[in-house]
């Protein structure tokens, strides 16, 4: 009997996964289920090698009850209790699974209420209104459902930045093992070019031969040292930035094919991808920027900036603690923030009307700002807490405390939380006002939106984006791999306009402050240099501009001067 290839056990292993949940099982074994699959997904061997070998509890996330599973799978095709699982629910059940929002639960009511087994019956249902009368369901599921079936259909193979890093980092280190004598393994696609959602994943490694192997859904390219920086260019993609790339060489003579650059039947310019930018006469391009918009006829003229780089951040801005939705003290998420040598760390714990979120009574901001002070006593000036708020913005654009309150802070990130649906224009005047407020430092979030859970509100972006370049508050580059909001397509009309930026990871553990590296990606995609990072300043020169920012609101007007010329003379070294 044939064996189940690497892709189908995955697969099967999802639906494994997902059909206990119907039946109400634990929902951590349930995850624990989804995460194999995902690693089985991204591995770049044959699944046959590595049972063979005894291997299977070496990948990330499989351990001896899981690999009985997956070996069952492979070996047979499917599994005793899965066939059982099967019997309870129709297959087209496990489309739903696909739809952000959806919970178990109200998945096994849609079916057994109304008799849904597919994603195009779940549409049915919701447009003839019939999920709306049912108890238990209702008319804001109605309404999710609607809303987030064209991210379904569009995300079913997309995976978000960090969980595609986790993949990738497991992939790279199974090619390393099972091929020793590769020199050198990298990361192509998508994730390369610091794409929001990965959907090809792809390795490219250094041997003595050329050739591509497609493993479950890796791809692995094997190049000689030759032609390695040919092979990663035309990995990394995208296509419509080769597609112009080769155009871009033909008009001038040359030939850009898969293995290299040619002048005829000359090889040019191989090894790598600085060399070829360079016979072209381009400043070399970041991959973050390879999309096909403007990038070539920029390098072509020298205009393309230093990107920003994690480096170059010199602290945090907007994070949560135990105050209010966190999982850790102040303390110690100023100390692991100092610890991985930042100059500073600004909390933003949420306003009084978050009350789903804990938010801080005004009793509650006394004994942060009372910690707050404790702290940088301690520190003696090497490292500053900074005092912030995440300041709700309220629906007719006011910030969630007097502003006698919120002259308080060192800082305040306005959000919206509520509200969602508003139309349009009420929308976008309602954050146009709270950015007009003298005492609004950065506007967080400014969509809302959440990748393949939910789209943003209605904005209109642009005019937000003139409001904050006019009244000089930082648009928030929001690092959460489920946010990552502003999107990078509007930073560089942003930049036009004047804009700066904030990059913030709205951190609610000490492990989410490392998703900053994310936040960086995505400025860098959208091609922000560092001189207009708000949080690339050092400590004393955001103190500063923190200080002008407070003394101008002390004015009792919405006039103030533009914080973009104080960053863009850029951060001090």
């Amino acid at each position: 009997m044939a064996k189940t290839d690497t892709r189908t056990v995955a697969s099967l292993l999802r639906e494994y996964g997902h059909r206990t949940a119907l039946r109400g099982d634990n929902p951590y074994r349930t995850k624990a289920y989804l995460r194999a699959a995902d690693s089985l997904a991204a591995l770049s061997q044959p699944l046959d090698r590595i049972i063979a070998a005894g291997a299977l509890i070496r990948i990330p996330g499989i351990g001896n009850a899981i690999a009985d599973i997956v070996r069952k799978l492979y070996e047979t095709g499917t599994h005793p209790r899965l066939e059982k699982l099967r019997d309870e629910v129709p297959a087209g059940v496990m489309e739903l699974f696909t739809v952000p929002g959806l919970r178990p639960d109200k998945i096994l009511k849609l079916h057994q209420a109304l008799g849904v087994n597919s994603l195009a019956e779940l549409e049915a249902a919701a447009k003839a209104d019939r999920i709306r009368p049912v108890k238990g369901l209702g008319a804001s599921l109605q309404t999710k459902i609607l809303q987030n079936l064209p991210i379904a259909r569009s995300g079913e193979t997309q995976l978000h930045l960090h969980k595609a890093a986790a993949l990738l980092e497991h992939a790279i280190m199974s090619v390393k093992q099972e091929h020793p004598e590769f020199s050198r393994v990298e990361i192509a696609g998508d994730f390369r070019r610091g794409c929001e959602l990965v959907t090809d994943l792809a390795l490219v490694a250094m041997g003595k031969k050329r050739t591509a192997i497609e493993q479950s859904t890796l791809t692995l390219v094997v190049t000689d040292k030759k032609h390695f920086g040919a092979s990663l260019l035309e990995a990394t993609g995208s296509a419509a930035h080769l597609e112009q790339l080769k155009m871009y060489a033909t008009e001038r003579g040359f030939a850009l094919k898969p293995d290299g650059l040619y002048r005829g039947r000359k090889l040019i310019a191989a090894a790598t991808e600085e060399e070829i930018y360079e016979a072209l006469d381009l400043q070399f391009i970041e991959p973050e920027l390879r999309e096909g918009r403007d990038e070539i006829e920029r390098a072509a003229s020298q205009q393309l900036p230093p990107l920003v780089r994690d480096g170059d951040l010199h602290g945090i801005l907007h994070s949560h603690t135990t105050a209010s939705d966190g999982t850790e003290t102040l303390e110690a998420m100023a100390e692991a923030t100092r610890k991985r040598g930042f100059e500073y760390f600004g909390v933003a714990d949420h306003s009084q009307s978050a009350h789903y979120a804990g938010g801080l009574t005004l009793q509650e901001i006394t004994e942060q700002h009372r910690d707050a002070d404790r702290l940088n006593t301690k520190y003696g000036g090497k490292f500053r807490v900074l005092k912030g708020i995440e300041a709700d913005i309220l629906a007719d654009g006011s910030l969630d405390y007097p502003d006698h309150v919120l002259k308080q802070f060192d800082f305040v990130v306005a959000s919206v939380h509520s509200r969602f649906k508003l139309p349009k224009k009420e929308q976008t005047e309602r954050i146009i006002e709270a950015i007009a407020n003298p005492l609004t430092t950065i506007i967080g979030h400014m969509t809302g939106r959440q990748l393949l859970r939910r789209p943003g509100y209605d904005l209109d972006v642009a005019k937000v984006l003139r409001a904050c370049a006019k009244y000089g508050v930082a648009i928030e580059i929001n690092a959460h791999p489920w946010r990552l909001d502003l999107d990078w397509r509007w930073h560089q009309q942003a930049l036009d306009y004047g804009c700066i930026f904030s990059i913030n990871p709205d951190a609610h553990s000490i492990r989410e402050l490392d998703h900053m590296h994310w936040g960086v990606e995505m400025a860098r995609k959208g091609g922000v240099p560092r001189t207009r990072v708000l949080n690339a300043l050092t400590l004393a020169a955001l103190l500063a501009h923190l200080s002008k920012r407070k003394s101008g609101s002390k004015t009792g007007g919405k006039r103030r001067s533009p914080a973009r010329k104080a960053v863009a003379r850029g951060p001090s070294s």
